[in-house]
Parts: C-alpha cells; structure tokens; sequence
C-alpha cells in the first residue's frame, strides 16, 4: 500500500497534484485459482498436499515492471477456492526476517510485508485490499475509489471470518544469522466479498475472470544495536524508500491502478485459462477505455475542467486515444477500427464515454469507473 499512497497525491481544493499514467504496455499477469478438493491446513507453509492443483505464479517484478532493476529476492503466489474461501498461498525468499507491528489495522506497510487486492468485477471500484508482515498482524480495509479518485479508505472495513497463518523457515527479528523466508496461507470468505462483486456469482462460476494482485513492500535494512533499522536517506533524515515488487507490473509506483492488475480464473479441473476465457476479452475491451480517462484526468489538473467531446479532447473524427504506455507515456490516437464508434458526453464537471463494437459495449467517467461488458 506504500506504493498507492506516495504516487497521486490529492490537495486541498485549487492546489496542483501529479497525474501519473502506466508507462509500459496493458499485460496483465495470469494465474488459474484451482479448485481445491480438500480445505488446506493454515498453518503458514502453502505445499502441503491440499494445494497441489494450484500453480505457483512466476517471481514477482518490480512495481514499475522492465523500468526498473529486478527484485532481489524470489516472492511467488499461488490461489486455490472452494465453496466457502478463496485461498492464498504465498512464498517470500528473505534472508533477515524481521517485523514489528502487533496491532490489527495499523499500518502494516510501515513493515515489510505481502499485500492482497480483489476487485472481483473488475469496475475500479469498490476493492478490497489485505496486508500482512510476518508476525502474522492483519490490515484489511475497503476502497470506495481509487486515491486517485478521491478514495476513500475504509479502515473500519473488517474480513469477517478471516483465516491467516504466517511460518518463518530461519528466525524472526534475529539479525545473527541468515534466514531462507517467509510464508503465507490465508483464507477469505466469499460471503464478504460477495459485496464487492457487481451482482456477479460469489462464489464464482468456475471460468469466471476477476482483477486481483498481489505486492510484497520490503525496506532496506542495517543492522544497529543488534536490531533491524532502515537506511536513512543522510539528507532528510528519513528512511530510505522502500521497494515494491508486484505479481501484475503496474507500470508506475501505484498499487491502487485497478486497470493493470492481473487476471484471475477459476478452474474447476475442467481446464478453464485466462486467455480462453471470453471474460478476459471484455475486461480488455473496457479497459481500452482507461486513454481517454488518463487525458480527461490530465485536462482536468491543468484547466479544471474536463472535455465535454472527443473534438475538445484533441480526438480526430474516427480515432480513438492509444494506450500511453506503448509509446513511452506519450499521447497519440489510432484509427478505430472498422464497425467501432467512441462517443463522449458530458460538461466541464463530468462526463462518460462509452465505446461500442460488435463484441459489446463499454463506458467510462470522470470518476473511473468502468463498465465492464457482460
């Protein structure tokens, strides 16, 4: 969560903020979510027997994805579901396990930690998001919005019936020897993300996609005293920043852009897969939607006010805005193609946009909100 606080900040009324965009291309990272025939024992360690169907996710990336240098350690993820949970199983290479924090809901961030994020439809808004560091301490909360949007963050929100274990392979907080790791095994229930999930089924219908990632923060550390500190930044006197490495790269130090998230399908045994899932295609096809949204939001910081058409946006006829990331974070517009219209109304205080093709329909607004076509 580190990462979604310190990018887009948002001022008082009148004051200038940063909009920051994705500056690599719309790949969102894929994984099956295996049925698990029996419910796995939490006890921190995700291999027992009980998760053999789930694959393991490849290493974690760094936030910002091929822009930056590759993370140092190993960190995995793996998903397993069942009637009454969604599981996840997560491994963290580390060779100094250290934590502090005791209490739930505090910022679990400010520890090296592994983060959760479920958007089950897949709309940007209204998502859940779990931390958690390795004396096993827990921070749910619910975002109405993305930060960018406004937020807010539901602190009081509370995982009811929740189940998590941590298990440590080395020692916690001991800076005298060398550690393998930590791992994670936690279980959510359907019952309170069902909320979250637009009208669609929750539990989910196996082949059903959701929008989910995952983000390890992790913080360099000294060794003083006999105790872990972080590396003080010698000029501010603050630590240094921290590391983000995600299952899905983001494409900027954001975790709370929805859009690049990865992609989640549940199996059955039955071979469901992202890429042949026709879910994975309409989640695509909204999100080509997210261009417009970025230059409405640009506009608007500039001018305060947002394009009420494509012509005011700068959008020949028949164009449509291209993905920014494919050209460096730069604007540009392609044709659209054939049998396609993009439309945009609204005034200087809102708008949505809706692109229609044969496949179905899709919109946006100003709040970033997408609608997602089923």
């Amino acid at each position: 969560m580190a990462a979604g606080c310190c990018a887009i900040v948002v001022l008082a009324a009148g004051s200038s903020r940063a909009f920051d965009l994705p500056l690599i291309p719309w790949s969102p990272a894929a994984l099956t979510c295996a049925w698990l025939a029996t419910p796995p024992v939490l006890d921190g360690l995700p291999d027992e027997p009980a998760w053999s169907a789930a694959p393991w996710s490849g290493p974690f990336a760094d936030i910002r994805g091929p822009l930056a240098d590759p993370p140092r350690h190993l960190t995995r993820v793996r998903l397993g579901w069942d009637a009454d949970y969604l599981y996840v199983g997560a491994h963290l290479d580390e060779p100094h396990v250290w934590a502090t924090l005791t209490e739930r809901d505090a910022v679990i961030y400010h520890d090296n930690d592994f983060e959760v994020f479920i958007d089950p439809d897949g709309d940007n808004h209204l998502y859940g998001e779990l931390e958690i560091n390795a004396l096993g301490t827990v921070w749910d909360l619910l975002l109405a919005r993305p930060y960018r949007d406004g937020g807010p963050a539901i602190d009081a929100w509370d995982i009811a019936g929740l189940r998590s274990a941590v298990a440590v392979d080395g020692t916690l907080n001991d800076p005298g020897d060398v550690d393998r790791g930590w791992s994670v095994e936690i279980a959510i229930p359907w019952r309170v993300l069902a909320p979250l999930a637009g009208g669609r089924a929750c539990p989910p219908l196996p082949g059903d996609v959701w929008r989910l990632n995952f983000s390890r923060v992790q913080w360099r550390t000294q060794v003083v005293d006999g105790a872990y500190r972080k590396l003080v930044d010698a000029g501010t006197g603050r630590p240094l920043p921290e590391d983000n490495w995600v299952w899905s790269p983001q494409g900027l130090i954001a975790m709370h852009c929805p859009e690049m998230w990865g992609h989640v399908v549940f199996d059955d045994g039955s071979g469901h897969t992202v890429q042949g899932s026709a879910e994975h295609g309409r989640f695509r096809l909204a999100t080509l939607l997210m261009p417009l949204y970025y230059r409405q939001q640009q506009l608007h910081e500039t001018s305060g006010r947002y394009a009420a058409d494509l012509d005011a946006l700068g959008l020949a006829s028949g164009h449509w805005p291209g993905w920014p990331g494919d050209r460096g974070g730069q604007a540009w517009a392609a044709p659209l193609p054939a049998g396609w219209v993009l439309t945009l109304r609204g005034d200087d205080d809102g708008y949505r946009a809706t692109l229609a093709t044969p496949a179905g329909s899709a919109a946006v607004d100003h709040t970033g909100r997408l609608e997602v076509p089923r």
